[in-house]
This record gives C-alpha cells, structure tokens and sequence, in this order.
C-alpha cells in the first residue's frame, strides 16, 4: 500500500491558524513597547551619568533577576496554567512600566534601576512560557515558518519602538514609558483569545517538588547531547552578545559623532537586517540543518563586527549592523528549533529557564566588562566581542550534533529521496535478555517491567541491523510494529509532490519510533532510513500497548501522542484520521496517578516519526 505524497506547504500557512496569529500580533505591539523602554531607559541614563559602566548597569538589572528565580521559574512554567502566567505576567509588567516616570522625577536613577529589575522578575516567568506555548501550536513542519514569523514580529516591532524611542527621547523622556503601558495592556487582550492546554500537576508544589523538577530539567538538557552542545557554544555568543549591547551607545555617540536619533536609527536598521533574513528563514530554513545555520551565522556576525569596530563614520557602520542583524536571524530561529524539537512539553519550561539563565548569567559577565570602556579603548573591546563570536562559530562546526558538514546532511536527504526503492533492512534475529538488557541502559523506564514482563516483551521481538541506505519503514507500511535504535544512525522524512522532504530528523541509540502507527493501526506516513549500519530492536504493538500498563512508560509515550494531537495539522490528518477512539480513550484511562508513577529518568527516550 502506498499513500499520496503531500503538496508542499506555503510559508504562510500558520498564519491560518487563529491561535498563532494572535500570538505574532501580541508580540508585535508588546515588544514595539518594550524597545521603547529598554532604549529610553539607557539614553536617560547616559545623559545623566555619561558612563558605559552605568549603562551597563541599566542591562545587567535585567538580567540579575535570573540568578534568582530564573530556573525555578521554569518549574511553575511546567507545572501551572501557561495562559494565566503570560496574561498576569503582561499586566504586572505594565503596571511596572507606568510607574518609571514619577518614580525617576521623585526619586532619582535608583527607582528606574529597582523598576526595571522587577520588570525582569515577571519576565523570568513569562518568556519560558511563551517558548513552551509555540511548539503546541504549530506543527513540526510549521515549526521553522512560525519562530521565522514571530523573529520578523520581534524585530520588526523592534525596529520601529527603537527608532520611534530616540525620536521621543529628544521630545520627552517619559513619553516611551507611557506607550509601553499601554502595549502591554494590549497584549494582554490579545492573549485572552489564544488557546492554551492547561499544564496539570499532580502533587503538591512543594520547596521539595520544586527542588526535584528543577533537577529532572536541568539534567534532562545536560544528558541530551545536542541541547548540551548547543547550550556550551551559546555561551561564548551570549557573552559577546552582552558586551556588544552596551558598547553600542558609547561606540555610536563617542567614537563615530553620532546623534542619539541616529543611534536609534542605528539600531532599528539593526532589527530591519534581522526581519529581512527571517523571511527569507521562513521559507530556506530546511536547506542546512540548524547546527550549520549557526556556524554560518555566528562566524559571519563576528566578520561583520571587526569591520563595524574600524567604522569611521556612523553610516557605514549603520551597514555594518545592518549585515550583523540579517545574520542574527538564522542563528536565533536554529537556536530556537533546536530546543523545540528535541524538549518534550512536559519539560519546555525548565529547560526554556536554563537556556535563560545560561543568557542572562553570561550577559552579565559581558555587561560588566563593557565598564572597561570607560579607562579602555571601545573600538578595542567591540573588536574583541566580535573575534569572540568567530571563535565561537568555528568551535560550534566540532560540537556533537551541531556541526554536521552541509555535505553530510544532503547525503541524509538523498536517502530519503531513494527510500521507495531501497532494499529492506535484513529480516534478523529473535531478540534475548541480552538484547533487553541494552536497552533498557538506553531506556531506563522500561524498568518497571518485572522479570515476567521482561520476557513477555521479548516474544516476538526481532533484533534487526540495516546497512547504510537500506529502508526501515516506508511510507504506506502497515503500522503493526514499532521500533527502538540500539545503535548507529537513521534518518527520517515525510516526502513530497516536489521529490524533497519534509521534517528531515537524526535518530541515533535510544531514540524510538513508529509508536503511534503501532498504537492507533494507521499506516506510516514517514519513511526511515539507515544513514550508517543501525541495529534496532522491532517490537510488535501488542507489545507496546501491553507498556502502556509501565507508569514512566505509559507518561513517556503518551505525552508524545497528545503532544501530536494538539498539534495537529493538515499534513498530520492522513496519519490520525485512523485512529482508533477508542484505543485513545483506554490509553487515557490507563494514565497512572502519581502515587503510582516512579521517578522517571529524564535522558530517555527520544522520539522519531510515528
């Protein structure tokens, strides 16, 4: 049996999607009002004190909060209604804002740098969740269009608050803090009409609960490879990122003669570099894999920075930043898809908060080094920032999962391209207690099995190798077995009407996939080749639904099928439309309760097509 290749799907077909284009427009007149401040707030201060150290006190108040309830903010994230936390996080926020200006008349820069680090606080909680909200609303193969989307709302938004803020800056100071109220109230109304699951919890929020969650995410983003790799060369990045933010006021102002209007225009051409590149991400995202959209693009914003620090006049270096902000793009929305893709929900806010914290704890460190301008050459430190970057790129081409050669991975998605006429993996062998005990060091829930259970599993499960380019599933193959990778690397894609593929994903040892065919007896809409020699064990489904009675098991693989579920799109509804409702309903009623559930380790299992 064979099924129709799917049309591909345009750029803009999130956007039909009610939920999502609420979502853009919330974040377009929020961070409209958000430059506005974070640009106000640090001409305000450099009038006063002309200092790049107290400038740099401006940004690292934002920042400190993290050290605080950064982590533990991801925690609640996972745990509490997301909507409630991003709708009382926008009110808060704007309550906070309206209050800058009496408070800076009354009481003088202390009050604005106290203001802004609360701001940060309620931020700690509302930026995790609005990461882990996105995910549920686009599908795997909107994922790339819709963080393209929301970077050109971001920084589109940005564009126009920056450039609007020096503008009212020169008019009157306050007047940016009093738009940026009102945008949060608006964002606030937006938000109401988005749809969002509740995150149910069942136990109490204790300070141990919290402590043990807050353990499980950081060691689920640590013992994952790919997050590792991705969240060790951010740090560099990050680090230039904050030295780079304040040296740009001083740099502008002090070394290139330039306007607080055109250090505003400075940086809104930033934000309009970065929209233009996130177009055009929305559309060629696919054509390198994320680990190499970062290499690309953090090497060439390092270029583009020693160039921005020989700048003799503001207008070449305004060509400059411009250049730097369109590859900005590619390096945020892979950084994004990395961690989107490879976090289940139920662990989107912790590890969200720890990427955070990575941010705002090296931010820090760059922010304060940005004061030795003050007793240092600028043009110097801004050369160094960049040099930091390229530096991080080149080590981000050696990192495990990231810097896969280009060449690699369009080797990967020509075997897709040949799957239909491959040679079938070889039929292999009955799998033994051995086969079971390597597996189970790759997926440790499987240890709620008793010994009795552990043979059931192992009757009619078959130890299959296939060599490079052989096909393990096809598309249209009966869904009647699923299967688990003891070692190698297989590749896996949805094909379409244009010959190329669709959500290209890497599975390697302890990954699985197929489970939902299994589950739900509809055929495979994905084909999976093995890109080196792969060793995995088929399991039938009778012996996956018969999991469904292990607690961590029964948590693991259907959270995944209701995380598909609520992401549903077109390209999902010929594989679900045979679901069987009632198999669904059993699987619900089969949740285990928390009294039931063991302490799951959060390295496991992770997961491939259905």
């Amino acid at each position: 049996m064979t099924m129709p290749a799917t049309a591909p799907r345009s750029m803009f077909a999130v956007f039909r999607k009610r939920d999502f284009s609420l979502m853009w427009s919330a974040q377009l007149v929020s961070t409209i009002g958000s430059s506005l401040t974070d640009l106000a707030a640090g001409i305000l201060v450099y009038r006063v004190t002309e200092s790049a150290l107290n400038v740099g006190l401006t940004l690292m108040v934002t920042a400190i909060p993290t050290l605080f309830v950064g982590l533990f903010a991801g925690v609640f994230v996972d745990r509490f209604d997301r909507k409630r936390i991003l709708l009382g996080s926008d009110l808060l926020r704007g309550l906070i804002v309206l209050a800058i200006p009496f408070s800076v008349e009354n009481f003088g820069l202390i009050s604005l740098y106290v203001l802004l680090f609360l701001a940060a606080i309620v931020r700690q909680f509302f930026d995790p969740a609005w990461e882990s909200v996105l995910p549920e609303i686009a599908s795997d193969e909107e994922l790339a269009a819709a963080n393209s989307f929301l970077s050109i709302s971001s920084f589109g938004s940005t564009a126009v608050g920056f450039a609007l803020a020096g503008f009212l800056a020169s008019v009157d100071i306050q007047l940016p803090f009093y738009i940026d109220a009102l945008t949060f109230l608006l964002s606030f109304l937006i938000v109401l009409g988005v749809r969002i699951s509740k995150m149910g919890h069942e136990d109490s929020t204790t300070v141990g609960v919290v402590i043990d969650n807050l353990k499980t995410g950081v060691r689920f983003l640590w013992r994952t490879p790919l997050l590792r790799s991705s969240l060790i060369v951010n740090l560099p990045v990050l680090f230039s990122f904050g030295l780079w933010n304040v040296l740009l006021l001083p740099m502008a102002i002090s070394e290139l003669g330039a306007s607080e209007f055109e250090y505003g225009l400075q940086e809104g051409l930033t934000s309009v570099g970065f929209v233009a590149s996130a177009l055009l991400m929305a559309k060629y995202a696919d054509r390198l894999r994320e680990g190499q959209w970062m290499v690309v693009a953090t090497i060439g914003m390092g270029i583009f920075g020693v160039a921005y620090g020989f700048a003799t006049n503001i207008w070449f270096a305004i060509a400059m930043v411009v250049g730097s902000g369109f590859l900005n793009s590619p390096l945020g929305i892979a950084r994004r898809l990395i961690l989107q893709k490879n976090t289940p929900r139920e662990m989107r806010g912790r590890v969200f908060s720890a990427f955070s914290v990575s941010r705002d704890v090296v931010f820090l460190a760059g922010m304060a080094l940005a004061g030795l301008a003050d007793v240092l050459p600028i043009r110097g430190l801004v050369i160094t920032s960049a040099i930091i970057l390229i530096g991080a790129g080149v080590l981000t081409q050696f990192m495990p999962g990231l810097g896969t050669p280009a060449a690699e991975w369009r080797r990967a998605a020509q075997l897709l391209r040949t799957a239909t006429a491959a040679p079938l993996a070889a039929a292999g062998r009955a799998a033994t207690a051995m086969d079971f005990d390597r597996l189970l060091d790759l997926v440790p829930e499987l240890g709620g099995l008793d010994v009795s259970r552990r043979t059931d599993f192992l009757v009619g499960a078959m130890v299959r190798t296939a060599d490079p380019g052989s096909a393990i599933v096809k598309v249209g193959d009966a869904g009647d077995s699923a299967f688990f990778v003891l070692g190698g690397r297989a590749v896996a894609g949805i094909p379409s009407e244009d010959g190329s593929t669709r959500s290209l994903s890497a599975m390697g040892a302890g990954d699985f996939f197929g489970e939902i065919a299994a589950l739900t007896g509809s055929p495979r809409t994905a084909n999976v080749v093995a890109d080196e020699p792969t060793e995995f064990i088929e399991v039938p489904a009778a012996t996956l639904k018969g999991l469904m009675d292990v607690p961590a098991m029964n948590s693991l693989i259907t959270s995944k099928l209701q995380e598909r579920l609520t992401r549903t799109s077109n390209a999902d509804m010929v594989r679900l439309a045979g679901l069987d409702q009632r198999d669904l309903k059993d699987l619900r009623r089969r949740r285990p309760n928390a009294q039931e559930r063991p302490a799951t380790n959060p390295e496991a299992g992770g997961q491939g097509p259905g």
